[in-house]
């Protein structure tokens, strides 16, 4: 057990309590280089040596923080902020993003990547779900999706593929995936991280940044904020594409006035005050399957946990906990699910959180109560370590029974039971007869059953009768990543490990 004092990979400011926090330690990968070779992915790990984080002084606090009513919901976002800026001139154009160059096919798809002007977006997609209904297919072997470090799902089934700084599609109907290179970030030197679904045709690319020492930055024309971050592609006549670096925050105020974005390309910047620059490293994602907000995606990361919706955003919120002398600690924010009844499930390197989130996205970082209620606001398991210390939660889920359940890449899986929503201490459980303490995902299912991925010990699921087994089908002792498509028919989990991509249908 590691305490706070020499942590790796935390955010660590001293601000005045309740405050909104500042940069912190940047947590670094393998090597800790700030950029990589395109090509090279990186998978930060649970560090073997701690390091101490620097001080900071933090971001002000919003002006709508009390308990005011919000104005009503104006409904669907538009892509370009209508606010005013605050120097009392123009509101700033429309701005695309930065051009990337389409890349180049690497060998497995039908596009040559020879047009970089981009292209339509295809919009003529099946929209069905006519992929392998057996039980168990090996997409590796079938289609020859080689071993991707990551894969998400659109609104039309098309499977994304990420694999370093190539991405790759597999439309309904394909039997190789088409891959393009080099777009957007990867096209800069910065090594992606995850990869999300989004609407038909359209897929995010989060990638690494390091974290700034000093997050507020003086000038919207500041090269810094265009690191990292998260990219917005799409499927086009041309191949796939950048849509745009995103870059257009969405935010109410408390006078109902929609928060101004700066001219340019500045990335996801704090909503609440854009010359912050503290989301900049995409840790983790995930897209809401059903229900009321069904589509919009939840990104986590250095700092919190940023909601986004079609190419707008709201940054962001984190659970966290002060100490004695004032210090603010976050944590890096690996785990992001959603609840059987839609609740957003955080946990970082520290604590975790339950949001129920309101329906408009303007509203995501407000901390009033009345507004995002919170089930659960910073908490512990007391029976895993002290608040003061690493958790390392990789995974946070809750099952068709209603239960939680947290994984960690250290401590192995536990049941969570809320004993009161202001409670710092909840209940923690032990889950015993997994092979190995060191998790890196979960996955809820329709059938009841919880599939838990390890480090070295394969896919298990505890099913709805909480009998554990090992699914021996799924070849690989590495889960890189769990992915769960209930809008399939029979529904789809998707498996990533160490040798490749298997899918699961019927859970």
């Amino acid at each position: 057990m590691r305490a706070w004092v020499g942590a790796w990979g935390a955010v660590l400011c001293f601000t005045a309590l309740g405050a909104a926090c500042g940069g912190g330690l940047t947590e670094p990968v393998p090597e800790d280089p700030a950029r990589h070779a395109p090509g090279s992915p990186t998978e930060p790990v649970v560090p073997s040596e701690p390091r101490v984080p620097p001080r900071d002084a933090g971001t002000p606090l919003p002006g709508d923080g009390g308990t005011s009513t919000p104005p009503a919901d104006a409904g669907s976002p538009p892509l370009v902020d209508a606010g005013t800026p605050p120097d009392g001139g123009s509101a700033p154009p429309p701005d695309a993003g930065t051009p990337g160059d389409g890349g180049t096919d690497g060998g497995g798809g039908t596009g040559d990547g020879s047009d970089d002007s981009g292209g339509e977006t295809v919009d003529n997609f099946p929209g069905v779900d006519i992929w392998p209904q057996e039980p168990v297919v090996n997409y590796t072997q079938r289609f020859g999706v080689g071993q991707p470090q990551g894969v998400a799902v659109d609104d039309a089934f098309n499977i994304w593929l990420l694999n370093g700084n190539r991405i790759g599609v597999l439309r309904p109907g394909d039997t190789q995936p088409q891959w393009a290179s080099n777009i957007g970030q990867a096209g800069g030197g910065f090594s992606s991280t995850v990869i999300c679904g989004g609407g038909a045709g359209r897929a995010y690319v989060g990638y690494y940044a390091r974290e700034l020492d000093e997050p507020r930055r003086q000038s919207h024309e500041d090269s810094t904020y265009g690191e990292g971050d998260l990219d917005a592609v799409h499927l086009t006549a041309n191949g796939i594409r950048l849509e745009e670096h995103l870059t257009h925050s969405y935010r109410w105020s408390q006078e109902g006035k929609l928060t101004w974005n700066p001219p340019g390309n500045t990335g996801i910047h704090n909503s609440n005050d854009w010359h912050y620059d503290e989301d900049r490293a995409v840790l983790g994602c995930v897209k809401v399957a059903r229900g009321r907000d069904k589509g919009d995606v939840y990104v986590s990361t250095n700092h919190g946990v940023t909601r986004v919706r079609g190419l707008v955003y709201n940054s962001h919120r984190h659970p966290t906990w002060f100490d004695e002398h004032g210090g603010q600690h976050i944590g890096y924010s690996y785990a992001v699910g959603i609840a059987q009844d839609g609740d957003v499930l955080i946990g970082n390197d520290w604590t975790f959180g339950i949001v129920t989130p309101t329906a408009d996205l303007g509203y995501w970082d407000w901390m009033d109560k009345s507004v995002n209620r919170m089930k659960v606001e910073s908490s512990f398991l007391p029976e895993v370590n002290s608040l003061a210390e690493f958790d390392y939660w990789r995974g946070f889920q809750q099952t068709r029974d209603g239960r939680y359940y947290l994984a960690s890449a250290s401590f192995g899986l536990w049941e969570m039971t809320i004993l009161s929503a202001g409670s710092r201490p909840q209940k923690g459980t032990a889950v015993a007869g997994l092979p190995t303490q060191r998790l890196t995902s979960l996955a809820a299912t329709d059938d009841g059953s919880l599939f838990i991925g390890t480090e070295g010990g394969g896919l298990w699921r505890l099913d709805a009768s909480k009998q554990l087994s090992r699914v021996t089908d799924v070849t690989g002792n590495k889960v890189k990543q769990l992915l769960y498509d209930p809008n399939a028919s029979p529904a789809m989990l998707y498996v990533v490990t160490d040798q490749g991509l298997t899918v699961l249908r019927g859970y």
